[in-house]
């Protein structure tokens, strides 16, 4: 029987999509409705996307607009679909995004699968290593400002089914609505916290930067994750020019790069003893920088690498503090790493796996706030801060796997900082 259709749209998709979107887990949009409500009713509710996107007459809801701190005082924009929203997008993003992932640039390497932010840091540490200088530049507010035609024209290269072409341009133009209820219209941008926002970010820098480089600059490396990237050269004149052209093919692309934080950095180190005055960069968390290396006879020497930046570990102290370690007197130890170590575990695995010993403070920082736990809960310890730390030195030393961060200390050699 033929379908009454508009659009062929498989329900194994819309039902591969809710899964995904459950995994990611996420918060309510407009309409308050969690992932938990959704799925109350979750067969009429998926019926009811599948139909209506079959139908041509699936139009999104406004988005949530939330700010969020960033890490220099300002604020970033999100945009939260509600989950039906959410698992819409999916489906569309699981039809489109194979074919056009395809064409991705190898050094592209943010939102994609076989990719990583720290398969990008490895890359870049080596190329550092191999080339002297670096293009470090940053778009204002990439996610807030792609144009909308320019986003299309890219999108038409590669997506051919109306329907997918129809629900991406509702997908753009879907206001914004604020915490007071006011709609904002939206011309131009892809909200940042959408499902598909990424993919589409990637699509318009494929062509706005990656292919450009290609094209113009193909002798020099590059390694981009979403809108933060780094380009590789060998002479400063070099380096300085590529800036400039790069901000000027941004600005055709309707983007702007922020003259505050795009420079040219020299990657000083032993064998490289130039006087220049930007020496180190961030990217993905990571501070490249001259560090005190040692070869493998044991020699200290300079070299030019990665580890966690300052903001990185301000963030993760600022998490650690909202814990309140101290207040969860009532429940055991076990109980207080067992609730911690997801998160731990996931820190350590990224940014201590560049120069780790960069890690210590944080590990310190951890530890005074578990003595102080340790004050709160035990009679015996309230006002003795040195028993405190002796206390936890010695449940760390019997059970060293207690909490993540304690095994690595100790595998490592090094001395518990404090306690």
């Amino acid at each position: 029987m033929k379908s009454t259709k508009s659009f062929e749209i498989s329900k194994h998709v819309v039902w591969e999509a809710y899964k995904r979107v459950k995994s990611n887990k996420g918060a309510a949009g407009v309409d308050g409705e969690s992932l938990a409500q959704f799925e109350l009713h979750l067969k009429p509710n998926l019926y009811k996307i599948w139909n209506r996107m079959s139908s041509g007459s699936y139009f999104p809801p406004p988005v949530k607009r939330v700010e969020i701190p960033k890490g220099n005082g300002g604020k970033r924009s999100l945009g939260v679909p509600t989950v039906s929203d959410r698992i819409a997008q999916m489906v569309v993003k699981l039809y489109i995004e194979p074919e056009i992932d395809s064409h991705f640039h190898p050094d592209s390497y943010g939102y994609r699968t076989g990719k990583s932010a720290k398969a990008a840091v490895a890359v870049t540490r080596k190329r550092c290593w191999q080339y002297d200088w670096v293009v470090e530049f940053d778009i204002k507010g990439a996610f807030d400002n792609i144009d909308h035609g320019l986003l299309m024209k890219a999108v038409k290269q590669h997506v051919k089914e109306d329907w997918q072409l129809l629900y991406i341009e509702r997908w753009l133009t879907a206001p914004f609505e604020q915490l007071d209820g006011e709609l904002l219209l939206r011309d131009k941008g892809t909200p940042q916290g959408g499902v598909i926002s990424p993919l589409l970010m990637n699509l318009f820098l494929h062509y706005a930067f990656d292919r450009w480089m290609e094209k113009h600059r193909p002798g020099n490396q590059f390694a981009r994750y979403a809108d933060d990237a780094v380009v590789h050269c060998r002479h400063q004149k070099e380096a300085e020019q590529l800036l400039k052209e790069i901000s000027d093919r941004l600005q055709e692309c309707l983007l702007t790069i922020h003259p505050d934080k795009s420079k040219v950095i020299y990657c000083k180190d032993s064998n490289r003893q130039r006087d220049y005055s930007h020496t180190q960069f961030t990217f993905l968390g990571f501070t490249f920088r001259p560090r005190v290396a040692h070869s493998r006879a044991g020699k200290r020497f300079t070299s030019f690498l990665p580890a966690v930046s300052k903001e990185a570990i301000k963030g993760m102290r600022r998490t650690i503090k909202g814990w309140r370690l101290h207040r969860r007197t009532f429940a055991t130890l076990e109980q207080v790493a067992e609730q911690c170590n997801v998160i731990l575990r996931g820190w350590w695995n990224y940014y201590g796996s560049f120069y780790k010993t960069e890690m210590r403070p944080l590990s310190d920082y951890l530890n005074q706030r578990l003595a102080c736990w340790a004050r709160r809960k035990y009679k015996k310890l309230r006002g003795h801060e040195r028993q405190s730390f002796l206390w936890l030195r010695r449940v760390a030393s019997i059970e060293t796997g207690l909490f993540f961060h304690w095994q690595l200390l100790r595998s490592d050699g090094w001395i518990m900082g404090a306690v």
